[in-house]
């Protein structure tokens, strides 16, 4: 199942919100395997890779339009998760409200990935078993699409900011948990 067309144009598209809910710990991108590696290794983090998302954002949101997520994590912190709380401060900085939600308070959600496009249009996330993407699937199910908007409202509703959470992380730059 690869990315279709389809699944990047709702990114274009889409009129009023793109929600993301992530439920991994650990996620394989060749985009940002430099810069990951740069972040574990406590170097400085080459963010050009992420130039194209961030400028996506940023003219959706002069648009008024609105992109948030809620990532699930476990703790401690995986390497990639930190990465995610470091990236995280640039997405936000962009317009995207990212938060995040810790596993053990994430009872009664989904355990996958989906993102939901004007509260209308699903993408459930497929990965593999070494955390590739295979590609997204567009479900039209209306009862399916409601269940998804109530657990992106539970998920929001549960999530905690982006900077509180990485506040109470505490070291989460640079030592490893």
């Amino acid at each position: 199942m690869e990315p279709g067309p389809e699944f990047g144009q709702l990114f274009r598209t889409f009129e009023h919100t793109a929600f993301r809910l992530e439920t991994r710990d650990e996620y394989v991108s060749t985009n940002e395997s430099e810069a990951l590696r740069q972040f574990v290794a406590g170097e400085p983090v080459d963010m050009a890779w992420f130039d194209n998302w961030l400028g996506m954002i940023r003219h959706a949101t002069k648009e008024g339009r609105r992109f948030s997520r809620v990532r699930v994590v476990s703790t401690p912190l995986t390497d990639y998760s930190r990465f995610g709380v470091f990236c995280s401060e640039h997405t936000n900085a962009a317009g995207e409200d990212i938060r995040y939600l810790v596993r053990g308070d994430a009872a009664g959600l989904p355990d996958y990935d989906y993102w939901l496009f004007d509260s209308s249009k699903l993408v459930r996330m497929h990965f593999d078993d070494e955390e590739n993407f295979l590609g997204g699937e567009v479900i039209d199910d209306p009862a399916v699409i409601v269940k998804h908007n109530y657990w992106r409202d539970a998920a929001w509703h549960k999530a905690v900011r982006r900077d509180e959470f990485a506040a109470e992380q505490g070291s989460w730059r640079v030592e490893r948990p």
